[in-house]
């Protein structure tokens, strides 16, 4: 049986873990990057991808603190948590795509279904809060 706070934990540690993994990542990549001749296009969606993903994972863990103390039930938790996490990835994702030569679109469609997962994430914390 899980705790209340048991998704919530669990899901502040991933994106505790995950920060320092996207910072590192970005300073990594852009090293490899400078090697290649990327157009700016491709640059920017470079930096788009990793801005959003740090962003999002900061988001992330102030949601977390509302939808802990908020009244939803576990299995509702879980929902929110999983929303956020795989919204993050979608929207930061779907900018990485978009370096890829001719995968513009899906990654315009990733990017724009990540959102909706993360708007539903931040509206089912918004109702946690409200009826807590």
């Amino acid at each position: 049986m899980t705790t209340p706070q048991g998704p919530v934990q669990l899901f502040a540690v991933i994106a505790l873990v995950s920060l320092p993994t996207v910072m590192y990542g970005g300073y990594a990549l852009l090293g490899l990057l400078r090697e290649r001749q990327l157009t700016e296009a491709q640059r920017g969606h470079f930096r788009a991808g990793h801005a959003h993903a740090g962003v999002l994972l900061v988001l992330a863990l102030a949601a977390l603190q509302f939808l802990g103390s908020g009244g939803l039930g576990d299995t509702a938790r879980w929902v929110a948590c999983f929303l956020l996490l795989f919204g993050i990835l979608a929207q930061s994702g779907g900018f990485f795509l978009n370096l890829i030569p001719g995968k513009g679109r899906i990654g315009h469609s990733v990017t724009t279904g990540g959102a909706i997962l993360l708007a539903g994430a931040i509206l089912m914390t918004a109702y946690g809060v409200a009826i807590a």
